[in-house]
């Protein structure tokens, strides 16, 4: 019995200890006004709006999955969307100066209050300016590469990356809308 009341006094205490820690860490930032990854983001790239070529900036991201085929008895080839997955994530291009393999990252930011952020892309830009090459990283080290095209006017970033499997061909579709800073925002 009494070993029962030790090991329940731990654990209640133990949960006491890291509540009050809690409570301490936002007492201490009260104190301070705070500011999230996307306000910082955004007062980033309000430094650099008078370029409009610029692809920075913060894109909600679709992604669509097609599959070419042909019949078991036909020469005609059939294409179907497999999944397509609307707005499900959002992410920031930042320009990146430190390595010289890279122009920008992409960096998804939709989890709030993290201690750090995944870099999940790399944007290199061809000579000819609105062609892109994305290399995605994926868990377990896996590198996707994507070739994007960049419309100034409609804001939107598209890429295609083509996968062949026998006589089936995937083509996996990301569309990158920019919601900020918004064509009209970087003219002012």
């Amino acid at each position: 019995m009494r070993i029962t009341f030790f090991i329940l006094f731990i654990l209640l205490s133990s949960c006491s200890v890291e509540k009050l820690y809690q409570m301490r860490h936002l007492q201490q930032g009260q104190y301070f006004e705070q500011i999230g990854f996307v306000e910082l983001t955004k007062k980033y790239i309000d430094k650099g709006k008078n370029d409009p070529s610029d692809i920075e900036g913060i894109y909600s991201v679709t992604s669509i999955v097609l599959k070419k085929s042909k019949g078991i008895f036909s020469s005609e080839e059939h294409e179907r969307t497999i999944d397509q997955r609307d707005h499900y994530a959002q992410v920031a291009v930042i320009k990146d100066n430190a390595r010289h393999n890279r122009e920008y990252i992409e960096v998804p930011i939709d989890k709030n209050n993290l201690p750090s952020y995944s870099v999940r892309g790399e944007f290199t830009t061809l000579s000819e300016g609105n062609i892109l090459i994305l290399k995605h990283f994926e868990p377990k080290s896996k590198v996707l590469t994507y070739a994007f095209t960049y419309d100034r006017e409609k804001d939107i970033l598209e890429g295609i990356r083509t996968e062949t499997s026998g006589s089936t061909t995937y083509t996996y579709k990301l569309i990158f809308v920019r919601l900020y800073p918004k064509a009209s925002d970087k003219t002012k």
